[in-house]
C-alpha cells in the first residue's frame, strides 16, 4: 500500500522525507487523539524545537540547519493530553518573507554580499535548536544569535532577548548543574583571540557572565558538559576561515576546516575559577551532543558523548534536507576518563551502533548515570536516513535494549521522564516525538524505560505532520 508520505515525498525516495515538508498548520493547545493508556502519573509539557520551513519563496536553504524554527509541544495531565504547534517568529525571519527571498548568510546558505547588504546586512536568528525554560519562561534557542521567548501559554513569539547580559551568540545547549541550583551556558567571540563566553543562569535570579576563556583558535563548538564542580568542552580541530567570512564569502560551515594534525583540546573550567582552566591534548575527534559527566572520588571525570572520527557528518546533516544522503552517519557511543593530575585522555567505544541524540536519566541515588537512550539506526541499510528506533544503552554491563516503535517509524531525540516516587535509574518513561511515515502524521509516543521491549505505552496523535525536531525537554507539572 502506497502511504501518503510516499505520495508527498520525491519519486524514488523514503517515506521519511515527508517529515521535510514545510509546516503551516500554527495552532494553540488542543485536545489530543490518544492511543493506548497514559499513566497517570505523567504530568507536564514536552516541548521540542526543530526547523520547520526550509525555504522562503522558491529559494531553498541549503543546510538542515538553516530552516526557521517552530515549536511543538504536549500537555500531560494523567488522563489525556492537548498539544500546541507554531512556528518561532524573529525579525530577520519577517525581513526575509517580506522580501520573499533568502537576504542573510547562515550556517550552511550563503547569499551575494550586494543583496545582503541591500537588505541591511543583519544576521540571521533561526530559533531552530532547542527550548529552555528558566524561572517560569520559555526561550527557542540559536547558537548563532540570542534566545527568543515564547509565552508559556499558547507559545506565540514574545521576542528576543540577552537576558541583561549575553554578548553576541547563546550557545543551544544550556545544562543545569541541580547541586549550585543553576544553569549553565556559553557563546562565543570571534576576533584577534577567540573566546568561549560563559553564563550562569541561578534559579530565581539574574543571569551573570561568569568571564571568558580563550581558545587555541576560531572554531566551532555545539555542546559541552558539566559536572558539580566543572564545564567541560572538546575544541576540536576545526577552524573557521575568519577572513574569508569578514569578505562575505561562503556561508560559515562552508568556511570551516578539518585539520586533524591539530588535535583536540579537552578544556575542563572549574566553574568558581574560570581563569584557570585545564587544558589537555588529545587525537582529532569530532562531537556534536554529550549525554553526560561526573566526577570520580579519585578526581578524575568521565564523560559520555558520541564520537565521530571527522567533520564528514555536516555533508549527511546537510544532504539529508534535500534526499537520501551519499555518506552514512558515522556516530558512536563513548565513555572517555580524563585525569587532570596526569593530564590524560582515554576513550573507549561503548556501542557500534550508529547514533545521536543521548539523554540520561535525572539522578536519583547516585552522580553517576547507568542508562542512556539514543536515536539510533536499526541497521546499516538505515544509516543515510532518519534515526528509525529508539535503543536504552546500560553502561555498566553494555547491555542494549531497542524500544518496539513498528515499521517506518522516524523519532526525535528521547526525553526521559521519571516516574512519581521512583527509586530506581530507569523507573519511568521515555517521550518521543514520532514522525509516522504510513499515516503522514506525527506523534509523541510514551514508553516504558524498563521494559523496551513492549508495545508502547500510549501515543498522543497530532492530525498533522510536524517536521523532524532536534532538541527538547520535559517540564513537570508544578
Amino acid at each position: 500500500m502506497t502511504s501518503t508520505a510516499m505520495k508527498l515525498s520525491p519519486p524514488g525516495q523514503p517515506g521519511w522525507r515527508g517529515a521535510f515538508r514545510d509546516f503551516t498548520k500554527d495552532h494553540g493547545f488542543q485536545p489530543l487523539r490518544v492511543e493506548g493508556k497514559l499513566p497517570e502519573d505523567l504530568r507536564g509539557t514536552l516541548m521540542r524545537v526543530g526547523p520547520v520551513s526550509f525555504g522562503v519563496g522558491e529559494e531553498r536553504y541549503k543546510h538542515w540547519f538553516d530552516g526557521d524554527g517552530g515549536i511543538l509541544a504536549v500537555r500531560f495531565d494523567g488522563s489525556g493530553a492537548q498539544g500546541a504547534a507554531r512556528r518561532i517568529d524573529t525579525p530577520s525571519m519577517r525581513a526575509e518573507r517580506e522580501a520573499g527571498r533568502i537576504i542573510s548568510s547562515s550556517y550552511g546558505t550563503a547569499v551575494p554580499l550586494w543583496r545582503k547588504l541591500r537588505h541591511g546586512g543583519k544576521k540571521r536568528n533561526a530559533a531552530n535548536t532547542s527550548v529552555m525554560g528558566w524561572n517560569g519562561r520559555i526561550f527557542a534557542l540559536y547558537e548563532g544569535d540570542v534566545p527568543t521567548e515564547l509565552s508559556p501559554e499558547d507559545l506565540h513569539t514574545l521576542g528576543e532577548t540577552n537576558l541583561g547580559v549575553i554578548e553576541g551568540t547563546f550557545s543551544a545547549h544550556p545544562h543545569r548543574v541541580p547541586g549550585r541550583e543553576a544553569t549553565y551556558n556559553f557563546g562565543m567571540k570571534y576576533g584577534r583571540v577567540t573566546t568561549l563566553e560563559l553564563y550562569e543562569l541561578p534559579d530565581g535570579g539574574a543571569a551573570r557572565h561568569l568571564g571568558q576563556v580563550p581558545l587555541p583558535g576560531p572554531t566551532m563548538i555545539h555542546d559541552y558538559i558539566a559536572t558539580e564542580r566543572h564545564l567541560i568542552f572538546f575544541v576540536t580541530p576545526l577552524r573557521l576561515n575568519v577572513f574569508r567570512m569578514l569578505l562575505g564569502m561562503g556561508a560559515y560551515s562552508e568556511n570551516l576546516e578539518w585539520r586533524p594534525e591539530l588535535g583536540t583540546q579537552v578544556l575542563v573550567i572549574p566553574i568558581d575559577d574560570v581563569a584557570n582552566p585545564v587544558r589537555i591534548e588529545t587525537e582529532p575527534l569530532y562531537t556534536w551532543h554529550f549525554a553526560n559527566a561526573y566526577e570520580r572520588e579519585d578526581g578524575s571525570l568521565v564523560v559520555d558523548y558520541v564520537r565521530y572520527p571527522d567533520f564528514g557528518t555536516n555533508a549527511w546533516l546537510r544532504e539529508l534536507a534535500h534526499g537520501v544522503p551519499s555518506t552514512n552517519a558515522r556516530g558512536r557511543l563513548h565513555r572517555a576518563t580524563v585525569d587532570l593530575k596526569a593530564r590524560t585522555f582515554r576513550s573507549e567505544e561503548r556501542s557500534t551502533l550508529s547514533s545521536e541524540f543521548p539523554r540520561v536519566a535525572p539522578r536519583v541515588q547516585t552522580r553517576e548515570h547507568r542508562y542512556i537512550y539514543l536515536g539510533v539506526h536499526s541497521g546499516p541499510e538505515s544509516e543515510r536516513g532518519l534515526f528509525d528506533t529508539v535503543v536504552k544503552v546500560d553502561m555498566t554491563t553494555g547491555r542494549e535494549e531497542r524500544f518496539g516503535l513498528g515499521d517506518a517509524q522516524y523519532p526525535t531525540e528521547p526525553v526521559f521522564v521519571p516516574r512519581a516516587g521512583a527509586t530506581e535509574e530507569d523507573d519511568g518513561y521515555v517521550l518521543a516525538q514520532v514522525y509516522d511515515a504510513p499515516s503522514d502524521q506525527t506523534n509523541v509516543v510514551v514508553l516504558d524505560a524498563r521494559n523496551p521491549g513492549a508495545e508502547p505505552l500510549a501515543r498522543a496523535w497530532f492530525d498533522h505532520a510536524f517536521p523532524v525536531t532536534f532538541h527538547g525537554g520535559f517540564m513537570p507539572r508544578k
